[in-house]
Formats: structure tokens, sequence, C-alpha cells
């Protein structure tokens, strides 16, 4: 039953977008907030965390979204509200990733994030997971980018 929860909320999101016509790019759309409640268990995040469960959880309180792509490829499209740091230089900002929430690390596909996660929980970090399919995914799915 979990499980179908993600997918209902997401079936709804496309609906809606669906009912509001052409009038506003995907972007724009009222949507960019992720839903106020979620019913997601913040505490038991799986290693891998789908796009759309990041999407309802982003605006959680207990979660911090971090971007590991270069500075570049975040001015050109990121998530809105992400914090970035950038691969290359993650070794030397451990200290600013938070250890009292959960950390949902993304990329452009998955790849480097799938490394820093692997990294940082070789480095104490307990709390962090990987988003699969990076902003490309994310995208996809018709979330909005900045």
């Amino acid at each position: 039953m979990k499980r179908l929860i993600p997918l209902f909320a997401l079936i709804l999101i496309f609906a809606l977008a669906a009912c509001g016509g052409a009038a506003a790019p995907a972007a724009e759309a009222p949507a960019a907030e992720a839903p106020a409640a979620s019913s997601v268990d913040i505490a038991n995040l799986p290693a891998d965390v789908d796009v759309a469960t990041v999407y309802e959880i982003q605006n959680d309180p207990d979660v911090y979204m971090l971007d590991v792509r270069e500075q570049d490829e975040y001015d050109d499209y990121h998530i809105p509200g992400i914090n970035l740091i950038p691969m290359s230089t993650l070794e030397s900002r451990l200290d600013e990733i938070p250890t009292d929430k959960e950390v949902i690390v993304t990329c452009r596909t998955g790849n480097r994030s799938s490394q820093v996660t692997q990294f940082l929980r070789a480095n104490g970090f307990d709390n962090v997971h990987n988003m699969p399919g990076g902003i490309v995914a994310w995208e996809e799915a018709g979330y909005p980018v900045e």
C-alpha cells in the first residue's frame, strides 16, 4: 500500500496538470512546491530514492537536497531550492553537509551522486540517499527546474 501512495500522488499531479491546459509551462505551474503533508517515512528512506518520492519530500525541514554537479551545470538548470556542493569540492566541504537531516544527493543522471553517496557513507554519514536518474529523470517526470 505504501508503494502505491507515491504512484497515486504522481498520477494526481499529472491529472491536475492536464486539466490546466497549455496556459503555463511546467516550470511555472503551481506544482512547483511539494505537497505540505507527506506520507513518506523520512526516517526509513532506502539507499536509492526515486524522483517521485524526492519531489514529495523535498520541502520537508528534515531533508537536505544536495546537487553535486559543477557550477556551470547548476547555472544551466537545477531543482528549485537545492544546495550545490560540486563533487570536485566535496571533500573539503564535508562540514556543510548536515548530519541531523536526511540528505538526498543528485547530479545529472545519478552516476556522480551514487559515487558521492558511497563516499559519504564511507566517511561516517549514515543519512545519505542517492536519487537515481538525477535531474534528467526529474525533468522527464515533469517536475520544475530553475
